[in-house]
């Protein structure tokens, strides 16, 4: 199974079915958070929904489709990080992470996202990596940018939230960019 260390205290672990009670909980615990950046968070409703999602995870695995993994700290699952998918005959995926608001400010997910785009490149030997984020979320968009990631541009009215569109800055690094570095 999938699992990449992020220092002594926190790794990234695929999740398994055994994990969707946990992980609705997660989403329970922040509900209000999420839905303020995140499409998805009205339809997870159940730990059904959970399993669901954990479900169709391992099968983009099986199908070398990319991966979801939760983000363990300190043996808490404390989110989410994956490849939205992996488009191997452009050699590209695209990042999507979340992260309990508990556990902001403390780097976590910057680990997270250095040890994803790491693996992306050097044991997937993928070309590029792309991060999208809303425009007004700026604590997403701080993670691409204190990483190196170049903007590229605004997709305007790209995503749909709820009741509105939103834009979304688009970040990305190529391989020849990334330094060679361990997780």
């Amino acid at each position: 199974m999938f699992c990449l260390a992020l220092g002594e205290d926190a790794e990234l672990r695929l999740l398994e079915a055994r994990h969707a009670e946990l992980l609705f909980a997660l989403v329970e615990q922040n509900r209000a958070h999420l839905r303020r950046w995140l499409p998805w968070v009205e339809g997870n409703q159940s730990v059904a929904d959970s399993h669901t999602f954990i479900r169709n995870a391992l099968q983009q695995f099986a199908n070398n489709n990319g991966l979801q993994a939760g983000i363990w700290f300190r043996g808490t699952l404390v989110g989410v990080i994956g490849h939205n998918y992996i488009d191997w005959s452009n050699g590209k995926t695209e990042l999507g992470y979340w992260l309990s608001a508990a556990y902001q400010g403390q780097g976590l997910m910057t680990r997270a996202c250095r040890a994803l785009t790491n693996y992306s490149f050097n044991e997937l030997r993928l070309n590029r990596v792309e991060i999208h984020c809303a425009v007004g979320n700026v604590r997403s968009r701080a993670i691409p940018e204190r990483l190196g990631f170049t903007q590229e541009g605004t997709l305007r009215q790209a995503g749909w939230l709820y009741d509105h569109y939103v834009d979304l800055v688009v970040y990305g690094m190529l391989a020849a960019e990334w330094p060679r570095r361990p997780s």
